[in-house]
């Protein structure tokens, strides 16, 4: 007991050791956002569009939508629609192709036949979104261009 006793007083009598500096948790890896990219087409009415007779426009307008419906059926366009009550009455509508490459989104866009004759122009713009934030349930799947990072 006295060993037991004299080593307790021994070890409450040593100075502390100071101990090792507490690390700091390491910070967490930056977190790399991918990102998908869109091809947005903005059609605009053509500042000169000739006047047509309405059986030729009408005409045209269904050309127009079965050019959109054979784009969306490709998977290569997965939203389409015109707008409505815009700042600027020359935007007409807009599209989202989802292609390999914005040349092929303009060339695909192009070969609308509102676009083909005059009535329509279009503006192609690379457009990002986070990965997984934009889905498209009714489009048919296509190979989309790998994600790309930021």
């Amino acid at each position: 007991m006295l060993t037991t006793t004299l080593l307790l007083l021994a070890l409450s009598a040593t100075p502390a050791v100071p101990s090792a500096p507490a690390t700091k948790p390491a910070a967490p890896a930056e977190k790399k956002i991918e990102f998908d990219k869109h091809y947005l087409v903005l059609l605009k009415r053509a500042p000169n569009a000739a006047k047509m007779e309405p059986e030729a426009l009408q005409k045209l307008q269904g050309e127009h939508l079965a050019h959109l419906t054979r784009m969306g059926e490709s998977g290569k366009m997965v939203l389409a629609g015109p707008f409505d009550e815009q700042d600027d009455v020359a935007m007409r509508g807009a599209c989202i192709y989802r292609t390999a490459t914005k040349q092929e989104a303009r060339q695909l866009a192009e070969q609308d036949p509102m676009v083909k004759a005059g009535r329509l122009q279009v503006e192609v713009l690379a457009w990002y979104t986070e990965k997984g934030y934009l889905a498209f349930p009714k489009a048919p799947p296509a190979e989309a261009p790998k994600p790309t990072q930021k």
